[in-house]
């Protein structure tokens, strides 16, 4: 029996980036020299996310845009943090700004999300723009959920009618993504760890996003033969003494049954930072009152 078909999503994202940069160049000329501009705002020193702050700014200056970084220390006040995103909201060079979560347990995640601009809330997470997801009408889209949704309409075109099973509740990933789905008309059911039989629920779906963090979950008796597998999930395990990454899905047990499917590293992770430039583009171009470029879907 052959095995799944592996979703490229570095490729698929190194696709998406080159056609931002072409679009940034367009848009330049279309606006006397004006480009988007990403404000990142890091508090602490994660060393993840210290890593991937780096990784969004170099690849938001290879796409021709600019990129500002700010480091705060983990002892910043929420007040001093509101303060410096109300800043950057009054900032006419910056159209993106995303605060790099978490936070410290000091500060209300909440309050700073919802004190960024929702015009400039690239990360898709204010209030607001969940609002206009869940209801269908447009808005900022969290970059994990759309990378995701891109994918499996290159892979399956039409997702109408299609049955749907996300993995996972959360307001990062699981509820947009779910959002993403109906307004794509598929059946959509939302498995977490309260569902009872969850295995034969999973088991019955055309396409199952896995966003969970529990490493190689999901095994292949709960994949329906021929499906697309998104996995979201990025955990760290041991394995023979060595640290690896590895998905909320049993890849090599899975991709014996799915017809496509996400590897992890390499799957939906760099389409996160991909849909983040893409979202900073939107943006450029709402707030400058023109038409934004068609960066939606790239079919292969």
């Amino acid at each position: 029996m052959s095995e799944a078909k592996i979703i490229d999503g570095k490729a698929f994202a190194a696709d998406l980036r080159e056609k931002i940069k072409t679009e940034v160049t367009a848009l330049s000329a279309r606006t006397g020299g004006k480009i988007p501009g990403l404000a990142v705002i890091l508090v602490g020193s994660d060393p993840a996310s210290e890593v991937y702050v780096r990784n969004k700014s170099r690849q938001a200056a290879e796409a021709g845009m600019n990129s500002f970084d700010f480091v705060m220390d983990e002892g910043v006040s929420e007040d001093e943090l509101i303060l410096k995103v109300e800043r950057l909201n009054n900032d006419d060079s910056v159209h993106g700004i995303l605060v790099q979560l978490p936070l410290p347990e000091h500060i209300n995640e909440e309050a700073v999300i919802n004190s960024i601009s929702p015009d400039k809330d690239v990360d898709g997470f204010h209030v607001i723009n969940s609002g206009k997801l869940a209801t269908g009408q447009t808005g900022m889209v969290p970059c994990t959920p759309y990378g995701c949704l891109m994918m499996l309409k290159s892979e399956l075109g039409d997702l109408a009618g299609k049955d749907a099973v996300v993995v996972g509740r959360s307001n990062i990933v699981g509820k947009p993504m779910a959002s993403l789905l109906l307004n794509e008309s598929c059946t959509v059911t939302i498995a977490h760890s309260k569902t009872k039989d969850i295995e034969k629920l999973c088991s019955h779906a055309d396409i199952l996003v896995a966003a969970v963090g529990k490493p190689r979950m999901i095994k292949k008796n709960w994949v329906k033969k021929g499906a697309v597998v998104i996995d979201v999930g990025i955990n760290r395990i041991e394995i023979e003494g060595k640290n690896k990454l590895v998905g909320d899905v049993d890849f090599d047990d899975v991709k014996k049954v799915a017809g496509a499917i996400t590897p992890v590293p390499g799957g939906v992770g760099p389409m996160t930072i991909a849909c983040l430039l893409r979202n900073t583009v939107i943006a450029f171009c709402n707030i400058n009152d023109i038409s934004a470029p068609d960066l939606s879907i790239i079919k292969e």
